[in-house]
């Protein structure tokens, strides 16, 4: 080898070797800035404080019309105005007595920001009746608004535990969307085709029991907030989850999974998705919808990988 072609070698090599620690470090979620935190502590400390007073409007300031509140036992309420209508109905019904809100992690992608963690809350029913202890688990997805500052795109939660009565957290009056029932984000593009892809996959996982199919959609370092069961942090921890769910589960008769909505940026892409579950459990049987917010992120080798996820039932 001639020492011209041994340099050019040597100059690929590095190349390459910095690509790869490039694509690296962009496969990891970039933790929120010390700046950023403490924004979003602040606003975290003014919700908690409006919680125990009782007052919607602090809640509802970095809402916008196109805010979704994905709550545990109620469909989709779109906007402000209409999840102002869901806080009042909420402080009509309940005391707060107590209200803990800890954040486990914030992650900066670029457009979007992502904080998720732990609730508790301790709720006095104002028609009577014995208090109710609650914990559950939050997604807030924010987004930079034009004009500066952070506004919320979407607010998630749910409970680590099946409710005793999950009527009393159920609101007649407050408008909202079964989005399972809507229209899909068409097939126009590659992405949209990609993630379709995806949700035939878990269905037909979710539809055969296979734990093993559906944990590969997960990142290494993913992380998932499951409805009734605790956070599960990392590929192990959601793959046990997984198997121990699957063997819960019942006969889907039928099973469509949809979104109505994908937002790509930075690598990172937000799907806002649904279900309509036929299923049968032994004598019980029923049609249930549910939505989910997941975040999908571009490995270094172009695949998908679900990297956080929170699901509720309507």
């Amino acid at each position: 080898m001639s020492h011209t072609s041994h340099l050019l070698l040597q100059r690929i090599s590095v190349t390459l070797a910095c690509l790869l620690a490039t694509l690296s470090a962009n496969a990891a979620v970039p933790s929120a800035s010390p700046e950023l935190k403490s924004t979003l502590g602040a606003m975290r400390a003014t919700r908690i404080q409006a919680i125990l007073e009782g007052n919607p409007e602090p809640l509802v300031a970095p809402c916008t019309g196109s805010t979704r509140l994905m709550t545990e036992g109620l469909a989709t309420v779109f906007g402000s105005s209409n999840i102002a209508a869901y806080f009042r109905a909420f402080f009509a019904r309940f005391t707060v007595r107590a209200y803990v809100y800890n954040d486990v992690q914030t992650w900066d992608m670029g457009p979007r920001v992502a904080e998720f963690g732990r609730f508790t809350m301790r709720l006095a029913p104002k028609a009577g009746g014995g208090e109710l202890s609650l914990q559950g688990k939050y997604l807030d997805l924010w987004e930079h608004h034009s004009g500066g500052g952070l506004r919320l795109a979407a607010i998630a939660s749910n409970f680590d535990a099946w409710l005793p009565n999950g009527d009393i957290l159920r609101f007649d009056g407050i408008p909202s969307v079964r989005v399972a029932m809507q229209a899909r984000v068409p097939m126009e593009n590659d992405l949209s085709v990609e993630l379709a892809a995806y949700n035939l996959l878990i269905q037909r996982a979710l539809i055969e029991h296979d734990a093993a199919l559906w944990s590969r959609i997960y990142a290494d370092d993913a992380v998932l907030l499951p409805n009734n069961a605790p956070i599960a942090r990392g590929h192990a921890a959601i793959e046990a989850f997984i198997e121990a769910h699957c063997r819960e589960l019942p006969i889907f008769e039928q099973l469509d999974l949809r979104n109505d909505r994908i937002e790509e940026a930075d690598g990172y892409i937000c799907e806002f998705a649904s279900h309509i579950a036929n299923w049968r459990n032994g004598a019980a049987s029923g049609v249930s919808t549910g939505k989910n917010l997941r975040i999908w992120r571009r490995q270094p080798d172009h695949a998908l990988k679900l990297i956080l996820q929170i699901p509720a039932y309507d």
